[in-house]
Order: structure tokens, then sequence, then C-alpha cells
């Protein structure tokens, strides 16, 4: 493999959303071509006829076997299935999901293997890709199982916010029992570690907020801060960890506080995602903090609605 330019793994995604209109656009770029090598874990054919629906003639994959025929110069292609896949722009179908996943268990071997350095995940449908193989609300518990030790992180960063969340893909009505000190202070040991080896911040300062409306009002509208969120956060207090909060979630973003910290640790999904995806959309990137392996995605889903 090239000692210069980091090989970048590339699964395709959902067949029928927006995930090929991405890659082939982001490789339109020939700067892309000098930062890194990518390859794409697909089918030509596939992608050929994602290239035709956006009328882009000045484009086409080099087609290889294996990430030891790469071109350097070009953006690469590896066929993982050879049929012609059915594809349906803008629908969710079955065949979405099983290609996708086909395209994601090729690149994570290829991970595993070392033959490629980080990967990148274009978006799935979390229903048509449930199966027999792959039974996960979505990538980041499925590379957790691959790869971690059951601690990976949802780590959404931008050049002006960093929000990870304690729970992931989970119902809202599961949230307050999934919670425990112990999670949200591995949660916060997890994103400290991140910070300074990741994003070279020596001394980061992190963020928690509270689960309740207005934090819970000391305990007025619910306990979960008194009985778990504290304890955790004055845990990593004694460790030596920057930790503040739990901080009422509403104002902390309406306020701009956020810009005080290096990183926001929500409890749950949509806490830390909406305000991240309102402020950052259009630059955000879903990281998957850790892991002993780099995974990136777009912070969006298969976008049906504009494929």
């Amino acid at each position: 493999m090239s000692e210069e330019k980091i090989i970048v793994g590339i699964s395709q995604g959902d067949i029928n959303g927006i995930g090929l209109e991405v890659i082939i656009k982001t490789f339109l770029d020939p700067q892309m071509l000098e930062i890194c090598t990518p390859v794409v874990f697909g089918s030509n054919k596939t992608a050929s006829y994602h290239r035709k629906a956006l009328n882009i003639e000045d484009f086409s994959f080099n087609q290889i076997r294996d990430v030891t025929e790469i071109n350097h110069k070009r953006a690469n292609i590896i066929n993982v299935y050879e049929e012609d896949a059915p594809i349906e722009l803008g629908k969710q179908t079955e065949a979405g999901g099983t290609y996708a996943l086909k395209s994601l268990e090729a690149a994570a071997y290829a991970l595993a293997q070392g033959k490629i350095h980080v990967l990148v995940t274009a978006p799935i449908n979390k229903e048509n890709i449930q199966s027999p193989d792959f039974k996960f609300p979505g990538h980041t518990e499925y590379l957790d199982e691959k790869f971690g030790d059951g601690n990976s992180l949802m780590f959404l960063v931008s050049d002006t916010l960093r929000v990870a969340v304690v729970t992931g893909h989970i119902p809202v009505t599961q949230v307050g029992q999934a919670l425990s000190i112990e999670k949200i202070l591995k949660k916060i040991q997890v994103l400290h570690k991140s910070l300074i080896e990741d994003f070279e911040i020596r001394k980061p300062k992190i963020a928690v907020l509270g689960l309740n409306p207005h934090a819970g009002d000391n305990g007025v509208i619910g306990n979960e801060e008194q009985s778990i969120i504290i304890p955790a956060i004055n845990t990593a207090k004694e460790e030596g960890l920057l930790v503040y909060g739990p901080y009422p979630a509403d104002g902390f973003f309406g306020n701009s506080t956020y810009k005080n910290f290096d990183a926001v640790l929500a409890m749950y999904h949509d806490q830390g995602l909406i305000p991240f995806k309102t402020i950052s959309f259009n630059s955000g990137v879903n990281f998957t903090a850790g892991l002993p392996i780099v995974r990136t995605s777009p912070d969006h889903g298969t976008a049906y609605d504009i494929a």
C-alpha cells in the first residue's frame, strides 16, 4: 500500500439513496485525489447507473479486483457483486438493503485485513438492511461488534461544534433506564481520550447535558441528574478531567454556551443531533470514537426524497 496517501475504503450505502451521488461528486474534484486514494466497495454497473442518472460524463471509476491493484491517481471501485442490481431511485426496497450490506461487509473485511486504512460509510436504511447477518440499529453498533469492545461513541463533529451521545439508536422510552453512572462515566472517558488522540486537544473541556427539562431543576422534574449524571461528572473530575454540567439542553445551545467547550456529551440521540444538525448540517461528519479503526460517515441519511 502507498505510504504517501491514505487509502480510504468507502461502502456505497443504499443503492436507491444519495450515497453514490455524494461519492461521485466528491471525486469529481481532482484535489481530493491529492489527499487520499479512494476505493469504493460496490459495483461498477451500479455506479454507472448513478453517473448516467446525474448526467455526469467526465467521470469513471478505475475497476479493480483487489486493493493491491489500486491506481493512486484514480477513484477505484471493487465489484463485490456482478449481477445487475435493481435500482429504484428514491424508494425503500429490499434490494437496497441487500446490496448495502454486501458493500459494507466487503469494506469491513478489507479494513480488518489492513488493505484499507480508514472506512467511510455512505448512508443505509436501517430497516431494509435488517437480515440474519445484520441485526443492528446502525453502522455504529455493527462496527463496534466487529472491531470494538462495546464502548464505541457516536460523535458528530464540525469546525464549530462536537457532540457525542451516551445512548444511540434506542427508543426514547428506554433512554432513562439505559443510563447509569458507569455508562456515562465511560462515555466521558472515551470522549476525553478521543479529543486528545484524534483532535490533538491537550486539555479538553467537556460539557455534559442533563436528561430532563431544566436539567431536572434540582429534582423537581426528575432525579436522574442527582442520582446518575452528577455522580458520573464528579467521578470524572476526581480523575482530573475537565468536565462540567449538567446543563439544560435548550438554553445551552440557545445562548451558544457550547462555544466555550471542546465537546458536548448529550444523554440521547435527538438531544444532541437536533442542535448539531441545526448548527452544522452542511459541514458535519459522523465519527465513531472508541474504536481501534477510523470510521466516518455523512451526518445525513439516504435522502430518498432528493435521490
